[in-house]
């Protein structure tokens, strides 16, 4: 394994992407908590953003390294980079995330959850994290939160190589222009990973042979303005292929999303949008072939008929339809269709010190029948740096195709048409503190329960509602500037249970502690440390994962106007730790990138 010895924190002051002269310190505008644009400080729920210009100053690899530095959220990972990830917020299960790139739904429908190891993070502009139940306003799998993607706009030229341990290589050029009436940008990229053994010797696949990813990318949009309606285009495609301990998977995936929006009237504006979403994976190891199809069309009208006030109403259309296909025998194990309609709609106001919300939406499944789901929220302003906040929602989850219709193995653990969806309730609690423009402090309680929870423990292990959860926990957060250097930290404490046997939930730690911490040198460089501690998780078995902690450093160097460098060190002190019994994580690891893009 290639050790990163010669690199060192005086180094990193160096190297890496574009430096802010200033840090930001303007509240950030989020739409995913409500379909509507809003400040983080005004929103009635607990929201983070995790900007490009915070991407680039990380380095990061993966989407993973990014999320996990978040509260609320506990990764597992099968393996480096490509392998299957699962993101847990709040405690809640991997398929109790709903997943968004540009509004459109990219979870999987054969296990309905989202294929994280695929995203490539130089197509992303933005990521909107919404933590708790946002099913009254997005429907289904939105128990544990939503997390939004935004895919990325560039303004003129741009390329970027870069160069790591474990033969990380990536490349991504691209183009974009802005003008009165619109823009577009288009870029390509390619990753090669060799990787690194998936499994150690306790796994039970273990081989001695590296396990890597190739990846290539596009993302291009365009807009363009006619009078008060803009006409809209974005198109994400991924695809390449991963290999782990026994096999290899091809994949392909792909959103995209058309929307006409502008003003119809006075205080009055919609969005009316067309979206696609396609997956597909082929494990020829396994004979296994997995093709998912949605669309989606929806029509959304916002009403504003004062200052304080907000309507936000729509109609979202989905049709999906999946096939689970034996590419040895060449017949389906089954190949299935659903249609979903729904309608929605949410009041926002403001009444001085009181800010109020109240959302619901009815969902009609063709094959699991019809779910209401409802939200409510207060909050009071104590003063201009003071505010709390309440909150109760319902969220469901909707069962797989898998969950529905697979055969199983020998009429073992087959699925169930007659599910009903998992469905939850939540009550939160927040307090926030604007100590001063350059430091925020936020709190946050919250209890969920889910019931109906689909396991394999009926007759022959089929499908069934039958299990129930229980997750409290407690955020705390704070981020903050004295002078050049910058803060970030957050503190999660957790208990999510199965309340039938009370045992914890498997993989997600009951505390976890992150921060960052970053000087600016001038106005070209920057220098950083990334410091995670995660406590003991329980594993499949009754197995339980250690606690550990990772420091990584991070950097940044303007050269000119239109050169830069990035730069990151990984598990910096090579700590062996494991996020899934029997498989390795990296050790010690390193990457430069070089980019270059003219100012304009």
């Amino acid at each position: 394994m290639l050790r990163i010895t010669h690199l060192s924190l005086a180094v990193l002051a160096g190297l890496a992407g574009p430096v802010r002269a200033e840090l930001e310190t303007q509240p950030e505008v989020v739409v995913t908590a409500s379909r509507v644009a809003r400040t983080v400080d005004t929103t009635l729920a607990d929201v983070s953003v995790i900007t490009r210009e915070e991407i680039d100053a990380s380095a990061a690899r993966d989407l993973s390294d990014l999320l996990r530095l978040e509260t609320g959220v506990d990764i597992a990972r099968t393996g480096g980079s490509g392998s299957q990830t699962s993101v847990f917020l709040r405690g809640t299960n991997n398929n109790h995330v709903l997943v968004l790139i540009d509004g459109v739904r990219v979870a999987a429908l054969g296990t309905g959850a989202f294929t994280w190891e695929t995203m490539p993070l130089a197509a992303i502009d933005r990521i909107e994290i919404v933590r708790g139940p946002r099913a009254s306003y997005w429907g289904s799998d939105a128990i544990g939160g939503v997390v939004q993607i935004f895919t990325r706009k560039l303004e003129g030229p741009r390329v970027a190589l870069g160069y790591g341990t474990y033969g990380d290589a990536n490349a991504s050029v691209g183009i974009g222009d802005r003008g009165d009436r619109g823009g577009y940008s288009v870029q390509v990229g390619a990753r090669d990973y060799d990787g690194f053994p998936s499994q150690n010797r306790d796994g039970f696949s273990y081989e001695p042979k590296d396990h890597g990813l190739e990846n290539q990318h596009l993302t291009a949009q365009g807009d363009l303005r006619v009078g008060t309606q803009t006409l809209a285009g974005v198109v994400l495609r991924s695809q390449g292929e991963v290999e782990f301990a026994g096999g290899k998977s091809d994949f392909t995936e792909q959103a995209l999303n058309l929307s006409l929006a502008g003003a119809l009237g006075t205080n009055w504006t919609h969005t009316l949008s067309a979206g696609s979403a396609r997956e597909d994976y082929e494990t020829p190891a396994y004979y296994a072939l997995y093709r998912t199809r949605r669309e989606t069309v929806g029509w959304q009208h916002t009403f504003t008929p004062s200052d304080t006030q907000t309507v936000v109403a729509g109609i979202d259309y989905v049709h999906e339809q999946g096939e689970n296909r034996d590419t040895f025998s060449g017949l389906p194990n089954y190949e299935e269709s659903r249609n979903n309609t729904g309608l929605y709609a949410g009041w926002q106001g403001g009444f001085g010190a009181l800010d109020a919300e109240v959302s619901a939406r009815h969902d009609d499944n063709s094959v699991f029948g019809t779910t209401t789901t409802g939200s409510a929220a207060l909050g009071w302003r104590f003063s201009e740096t003071v505010r709390a906040y309440v909150s109760y929602g319902q969220g469901f989850r909707g069962p797989t195709l898998n969950e529905q219709y697979s055969p199983g193995f020998g009429g073992l653990y087959a699925g169930n048409p007659d599910l009903d969806p998992e469905k939850s309730r939540s009550a939160e609690a927040g307090l926030e503190f604007a100590l001063a423009p350059e430091h925020r402090l936020k709190a946050n309680l919250y209890s969920t329960r889910v019931r109906d929870l689909i396991s394999f423990t009926g007759p022959d292990f089929q499908a069934e509602n039958i299990a129930h959860a229980k997750i409290e926990g407690s955020e705390l957060s704070y981020d903050g500037r004295v002078g050049d250097w910058f803060v970030h930290a957050g503190y999660t404490w957790q208990d999510a249970r199965d309340e039938d046997t009370d045992t914890r939930l498997l993989r997600r730690a009951k505390q976890k502690f992150t921060s960052r911490v970053e000087h600016a040198f001038g106005t070209r460089a920057r220098a950083g440390v990334e410091v995670l501690y995660s406590g003991p998780r329980d594993d499949v078995g009754g197995l339980q994962l250690g606690s550990y902690t990772l420091i990584n450093l991070r950097g940044s160097f303007v050269l000119s106007p239109s050169w830069s460098l990035a730069a990151r060190i990984e598990n910096l002190t090579d700590r062996d730790y494991e996020l899934v019994h029997g498989y390795n994580t990296p050790g010690r690891s390193g990457f430069v990138e070089v980019i270059w893009q003219p100012q304009r």
